[in-house]
Order: C-alpha cells, then structure tokens, then sequence
C-alpha cells in the first residue's frame, strides 16, 4: 500500500482529496504548508507527494526545489504531483522544470486525482528484470532505475527516466510525440507540448551536466518527435 504525503493549507481540500486517495486504498498523511512538508519527509519519506504551489511559510516550487537539491537520494527522486489553482502553461512549465513529475490544476474531480496518482507511481513502480540499455558512455539500468554518464550517477524524476528509457531503446529511431506521451505517462490524460519539451529540457540538462559531450544526445526532429543521436 502506497504511502503518499498530501501538502495543501486548504483543510476542506485535504479532507476531500484524503477521503478519495485513502478509499482507493492509500495511506495518507497531511502537511498545511511547505516546512510542514519538508519536515514530514525528513521523518519518513513517502511514496508520492502531493504538493500545492501556493502555501504560507514556504511555497510548493520551494519545497520541490528543496527536495530536489537534498543530498538524500531518495529525496531527490521521490515522485511530485503539483496541485494548483495557477494553472497558466508558464506555471505548469516551472513546476515541471524543478522536477515535478505531474501537474493537476484546480479544480478537480477526486477521481482524477486518484487516477493521476495511480499513473505516477505505477511509473515509478519496479519493472520486470532486463539488461542494461547502453548508448556510449550513457547506461540506464532499469532494474535499479539508476542511469550513468561514463560512471556518473544522473538523478532523474520518475517521468525524465521514462523519456530517456524510450529513446535508448531504439538509438538512431524517432520516437514520435504520441509514442513519447505513452511511454513516459502510460497514455492516461493529455499531456501539452509545452509540458512534454520541459521533461525533455530536465533530461538534456542533467545528461550535460554528468558530463555527456555535446555531439551525442536527444535530437529534436522538428514537428515529429525525438531521436538518440
């Protein structure tokens, strides 16, 4: 049974998305602001945090932004789902460009929290056994759900992994928008263009930064999709 940590300072809200996540069968635990949140994941981290964007005392990107950069792994990989009422394309896009993995705006109904959740973990969740994919000096082992530069460990988010696990599977080859959709988010609501370039943006940088040279990498083919190059 996941665990998920739900962080909003709208008490009527939390009652009503715990209502909904516990009866699909998750534990819940609640924060009603970001330092709450910060110090509920330093006693135990959860399987998933929903996490609102605008709070007091310390706001939703601060407290993904503080868990991104905490030298505990697990910290820096645990999956995000933003809620917020700010649901313009730049705020989604910040969001997701900290590291979030998904992002609901409100409203919403209970049902597709559920649903979005469910999506995020179980593409977090472990997959069946399989060999390494190796593409030069990069190696995504998904096994471990652990990806290498040359040896250099990369910390990706649970929807980066997926993007980059799509595009080493097949070096050289498209991989069309909707094909990417799929594979990253299992094809369970729409996804915009803006929101799929910013996971791709998270992984060219992460990927550069370990390291990798410049001539090798995600390829954009204008109008179509993404390749390994």
């Amino acid at each position: 049974m996941a665990e998920l940590l739900l962080v909003d300072d709208d008490p009527r809200l939390r009652e009503m998305a715990r209502f909904s996540l516990a009866r699909a069968g998750f534990t819940v635990r609640e924060a009603c602001n970001g330092l709450e949140a910060l110090e509920a994941c330093a006693r135990s981290m959860p399987d998933l945090v929903v996490l609102d964007v605008l709070m007091p005392e310390l706001d939703g990107h601060s407290v993904c932004r503080a868990l991104r950069s905490s030298s505990d792994a697990r910290s820096r990989s645990v999956p995000i789902l933003f809620l917020s009422t700010r649901g313009e394309a730049f705020d989604r896009v910040t969001g997701l460009d900290l590291g979030a993995d998904d992002y609901l705006p409100k409203p919403f109904l209970p049902s597709e929290l559920v649903s979005r959740v469910r999506a995020v973990l179980r593409r977090s969740g472990p997959e069946e056994a399989a060999g390494p994919l190796t593409a030069g000096a990069v190696v995504l082992d998904t096994g471990s759900f652990r990806v290498t530069v040359a040896g250099r460990h990369v910390e990706l988010t649970v929807t980066e992994f997926r993007i980059l696990q799509s595009l080493l599977k097949s070096p050289g080859q498209l991989v069309a928008r909707d094909a990417m959709v799929r594979a990253a988010y299992g094809g369970s609501h729409h996804i915009s263009p803006r929101t799929l370039d910013s996971h791709i943006r998270g992984v060219r940088q992460k990927l550069r930064d370990a390291g990798l040279d410049e001539p090798v990498g995600i390829e954009t083919v204008v109008g179509l999709g993404w390749r390994w190059r």
